[in-house]
């Protein structure tokens, strides 16, 4: 008997890779579209939690706010003093290296002071918390669903949202524009301090020529986008929480997803920031 079978064409198996591709690039956009819808009613909850919580007789705790505060904040100055001082002469080490070319080198004094009062400062910052505070939250906010602590939250006629987002929401608000503006006066001062060694430029003579150099724009540019990225961490964090499945194993994927997904959120709403104020 004759083999009736369709014969096999070369160009099949390529198609059914683009459309095998084409269906995985088609779930990671739905799952992008729903995390960000997710993001959205989550935001607009806690806004909600937070002018009416008090009406609603569940006022947002402020113990609980100050004790996030002082978790992502104040723990974190260390750290991110050490990181910007050490940003800043970096900054300070390449400047010098590349105006030197030009017979340029006190130029450096703008070139850092632009790049990191509107640049460095609060993506670094933001990056810096992303991997502490993000992480943390995700992780407590993990192990408690798992645990079915939420739900007992729930049984017990407490918002989770009111009890444990809008705290962390608030505290990363208010802290990262705080440690933005330590980490401007950290790194410039590692560049002043590399410049007084390198070319000799006296502090007195450096703090003059940052101060004309920036303005009250440029300082707010980079506050502007600390506020942003406080939201964005504290956002995906929260939702990467929530959503853990699979025991501790799930925990430790929700936590890795939210420091990828926070940086990655940080680093595209930058472009764009920077996109919409430069044209």
């Amino acid at each position: 008997m004759a083999d009736r079978s369709v014969p096999q064409s070369p160009w099949l198996g390529p198609i059914e890779r683009l459309g095998r591709a084409g269906g995985d690039v088609a779930v990671l956009i739905r799952g992008g579209v729903e995390e960000f819808g997710h993001a959205a009613v989550l935001f607009v909850e806690s806004l909600y939690w937070l002018l009416f919580g008090r009406w609603r007789k569940q006022p947002v705790r402020i113990n609980a706010v100050i004790a996030e505060m002082m978790e992502i904040g104040i723990r974190s100055v260390p750290i991110a003093s050490v990181l910007s001082l050490v940003i800043g002469v970096t900054l300070a080490m390449q400047g010098i290296d590349l105006l030197r070319l030009f017979g340029a080198e006190e130029q450096v004094v703008v070139a850092v002071a632009l790049s990191v009062v509107r640049e460095f400062a609060p993506l670094i910052t933001g990056i810096l918390l992303s991997g502490r505070s993000g992480s943390a939250l995700a992780a407590r906010l993990g192990t408690m669903t798992i645990s079915q602590e939420i739900d007992a939250l729930k049984v017990m006629g407490i918002n989770p949202v009111r009890f444990l987002v809008v705290p962390a929401l608030v505290a990363m608000v208010v802290m990262l524009p705080l440690l933005t503006f330590l980490a401007d006066f950290m790194a410039l001062l590692g560049a002043a301090l590399y410049t007084n060694v390198e070319l000799g430029l006296s502090l007195d003579a450096y703090a003059d020529r940052t101060l004309r150099a920036l303005s009250v724009k440029h300082v707010m540019h980079g506050i502007g986008k600390s506020l942003i990225f406080g939201v964005l961490i504290a956002l995906i964090g929260c939702i990467n929480g929530f959503a853990v499945s699979g025991g501790a194993e799930g925990v430790g994927r929700a936590t890795t997803r939210a420091v990828v997904v926070s940086i990655a959120a940080i680093i595209v709403t930058d472009m764009l920031f920077i996109f919409v104020l430069t044209r």
